[in-house]
Protein backbone atom coordinates (compact mmCIF):
# COMPACT_ATOMS: atom_id res chain seq x y z
CA UNK A 1 0.00 0.00 0.00
CA UNK A 2 1.35 3.27 -0.73
CA UNK A 3 1.12 6.57 1.65
CA UNK A 4 0.02 9.11 0.93
CA UNK A 5 2.05 12.30 0.47
CA UNK A 6 0.98 14.13 3.43
CA UNK A 7 1.77 10.80 5.40
CA UNK A 8 4.89 10.14 3.64
CA UNK A 9 6.08 14.30 4.36
CA UNK A 10 4.44 13.44 8.46
CA UNK A 11 6.80 10.22 8.52
CA UNK A 12 9.67 12.19 7.54
CA UNK A 13 9.32 14.92 9.90
CA UNK A 14 8.68 12.19 12.78
CA UNK A 15 12.01 10.78 11.59
CA UNK A 16 13.93 14.01 11.91
CA UNK A 17 12.31 14.78 15.37
CA UNK A 18 10.48 17.99 13.79
CA UNK A 19 6.49 19.27 14.00
CA UNK A 20 4.30 19.43 11.14
CA UNK A 21 2.01 21.76 12.48
CA UNK A 22 -1.57 22.12 11.21
CA UNK A 23 -0.54 25.31 9.89
CA UNK A 24 2.39 23.87 8.47
CA UNK A 25 0.67 21.23 6.61
CA UNK A 26 -2.16 23.30 5.18
CA UNK A 27 0.24 25.56 3.92
CA UNK A 28 1.96 22.90 2.10
CA UNK A 29 -1.29 21.32 0.50
CA UNK A 30 -2.26 24.91 -0.62
CA UNK A 31 1.29 25.20 -2.23
CA UNK A 32 0.81 21.34 -3.50
CA UNK A 33 -2.68 21.86 -5.00
CA UNK A 34 -1.53 25.09 -6.52
CA UNK A 35 -1.24 24.72 -10.40
CA UNK A 36 1.64 28.13 -10.33
CA UNK A 37 3.80 29.12 -7.74
CA UNK A 38 2.23 31.21 -4.54
CA UNK A 39 3.68 33.77 -2.95
CA UNK A 40 3.52 34.21 0.80
CA UNK A 41 0.54 36.93 0.45
CA UNK A 42 -1.80 34.70 -1.75
CA UNK A 43 -1.17 31.86 0.49
CA UNK A 44 -2.18 34.29 3.60
CA UNK A 45 -5.26 35.03 1.17
CA UNK A 46 -5.82 31.12 0.64
CA UNK A 47 -5.62 30.03 4.63
CA UNK A 48 -7.29 32.62 5.57
CA UNK A 49 -10.26 30.82 4.43
CA UNK A 50 -10.14 28.32 7.08
CA UNK A 51 -7.98 30.15 9.21
CA UNK A 52 -9.49 33.75 9.76
CA UNK A 53 -7.13 34.50 12.84
CA UNK A 54 -3.82 33.81 10.27
CA UNK A 55 -1.38 36.40 9.69
CA UNK A 56 1.38 37.07 7.54
CA UNK A 57 4.33 35.58 10.48
CA UNK A 58 2.32 32.48 10.74
CA UNK A 59 2.84 31.69 6.59
CA UNK A 60 6.56 33.23 6.64
CA UNK A 61 7.17 30.81 9.42
CA UNK A 62 5.46 27.86 8.10
CA UNK A 63 7.52 28.49 4.79
CA UNK A 64 10.68 28.87 6.50
CA UNK A 65 10.22 25.51 8.14
CA UNK A 66 9.34 23.77 4.69
CA UNK A 67 12.06 25.43 2.59
CA UNK A 68 14.32 23.84 5.95
CA UNK A 69 12.80 20.27 5.23
CA UNK A 70 13.02 20.61 1.74
CA UNK A 71 9.32 20.10 1.12
CA UNK A 72 9.05 23.17 -1.21
CA UNK A 73 11.32 25.65 -3.25
CA UNK A 74 12.04 29.40 -3.40
CA UNK A 75 11.06 30.79 -6.76
CA UNK A 76 13.80 33.87 -6.59
CA UNK A 77 12.91 35.50 -9.51
CA UNK A 78 9.32 35.87 -7.94
CA UNK A 79 9.13 35.45 -4.45
CA UNK A 80 7.38 32.73 -4.74
CA UNK A 81 6.91 28.81 -4.10
CA UNK A 82 6.26 25.30 -5.16
CA UNK A 83 6.59 22.29 -4.00
CA UNK A 84 9.58 19.95 -4.53
CA UNK A 85 9.62 16.74 -6.95
CA UNK A 86 12.12 15.53 -4.40
CA UNK A 87 10.31 16.67 -1.40
CA UNK A 88 12.21 15.47 1.88
CA UNK A 89 15.60 15.38 0.15
CA UNK A 90 17.35 18.05 2.49
CA UNK A 91 19.74 19.26 -0.43
CA UNK A 92 19.41 18.75 -4.20
CA UNK A 93 19.92 20.62 -7.00
CA UNK A 94 16.96 21.75 -9.55
CA UNK A 95 16.02 23.43 -12.40
CA UNK A 96 13.02 25.51 -12.64
CA UNK A 97 11.45 26.42 -15.86
CA UNK A 98 9.28 29.46 -15.69
CA UNK A 99 6.23 30.02 -18.01
CA UNK A 100 6.42 34.17 -18.48
CA UNK A 101 2.68 33.75 -19.76
CA UNK A 102 0.91 31.54 -17.38
CA UNK A 103 2.85 31.36 -14.22
CA UNK A 104 3.29 27.73 -14.28
CA UNK A 105 6.90 26.49 -13.13
CA UNK A 106 7.83 23.10 -13.35
CA UNK A 107 10.57 21.44 -11.43
CA UNK A 108 13.31 19.51 -13.41
CA UNK A 109 16.39 17.04 -12.29
CA UNK A 110 19.19 16.50 -14.59
CA UNK A 111 22.11 14.71 -13.46
CA UNK A 112 24.21 15.78 -16.41
CA UNK A 113 23.49 19.38 -15.25
CA UNK A 114 24.33 18.71 -12.19
CA UNK A 115 28.21 17.10 -13.21
CA UNK A 116 28.90 20.00 -15.28
CA UNK A 117 28.39 22.87 -12.38
CA UNK A 118 30.40 20.78 -10.10
CA UNK A 119 33.18 20.64 -12.56
CA UNK A 120 33.34 23.51 -13.03
CA UNK A 121 33.25 24.55 -9.38
CA UNK A 122 35.14 22.20 -8.51
CA UNK A 123 38.21 23.34 -11.43
CA UNK A 124 37.45 26.94 -9.47
CA UNK A 125 38.03 25.69 -6.08
CA UNK A 126 34.54 26.88 -5.03
CA UNK A 127 32.25 24.75 -2.93
CA UNK A 128 28.84 25.08 -3.53
CA UNK A 129 26.74 24.81 -1.03
CA UNK A 130 23.48 25.78 -2.49
CA UNK A 131 22.22 26.47 -6.57
CA UNK A 132 19.17 28.00 -8.18
CA UNK A 133 18.85 27.63 -11.86
CA UNK A 134 15.65 29.92 -13.10
CA UNK A 135 14.76 29.35 -16.73
CA UNK A 136 12.31 32.00 -18.05
CA UNK A 137 10.40 31.79 -21.38
CA UNK A 138 6.85 30.09 -22.42
CA UNK A 139 5.65 26.95 -21.68
CA UNK A 140 4.63 24.09 -24.37
CA UNK A 141 0.64 25.02 -23.89
CA UNK A 142 1.12 28.92 -24.20
CA UNK A 143 3.17 28.51 -27.28
CA UNK A 144 0.46 26.13 -29.06
CA UNK A 145 -1.88 29.07 -28.17
CA UNK A 146 -0.05 31.51 -29.26
CA UNK A 147 0.88 29.80 -32.55
CA UNK A 148 -2.67 28.07 -32.96
CA UNK A 149 -3.72 32.21 -33.38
Amino acid sequence: MELSLLEQIEGICQSRGVRLTPQRKRVFELIYSSKSASSAYDLLDKLKVSEPQAKPPTVYRALDFLLEQGFIHRVESTNSFISCCSFGAHKHFSHLLICDKCGNVSEHQDDQLVALLAKNSEKQGFNVTNHVIETHGTCKSCFSDFTDK
